[in-house]
């Protein structure tokens, strides 16, 4: 990430000595220049915002699909528990003993290792 960003701003750091490299009549950076320019900005957009993020959800879709009994899970909210059911769209969490909670599968952050409320 450190170097997709050093690049970046190489790139737009270049640009006035690019500009001021052209002939001062030739008023602009022309047809090609330009076309350079926006596929630049299309690969930034590219690797900057739209890949991290359908990364982050293809995750998050697989954590959803392999939700099981028996895994402990912490929602977005924070409340941490064992799984007890699942269904379609929810899952039942064990928050304490004899206490369960339903919750959307969707609002499941993160699945934790097995053991884990144990030591907490």
């Amino acid at each position: 990430m450190k170097s997709i960003k050093l690049l970046v701003a190489a790139f737009f750091a270049a640009m006035p000595a690019l500009a001021m490299a052209q002939d001062p009549g030739a008023g602009g950076m022309g047809v090609m220049g330009q076309v350079i320019f926006f596929a630049g900005f299309i690969l930034i957009f590219y690797f900057l915002i739209w890949r991290p993020q359908s990364k982050r959800a293809k995750e998050h879709k697989a954590l959803m699909a392999g939700l099981n009994k028996g895994d402990e899970v912490v929602t977005s909210g924070g409340m941490a528990g064992k799984i007890t059911k699942v269904t379609d769209d929810f899952i039942v969490v064990e928050i304490a003993d004899n206490v369960e909670v339903k919750v959307q599968k969707v609002a499941v952050a993160a699945a934790l290792p097995k053991g884990t409320l144990k030591d907490v």
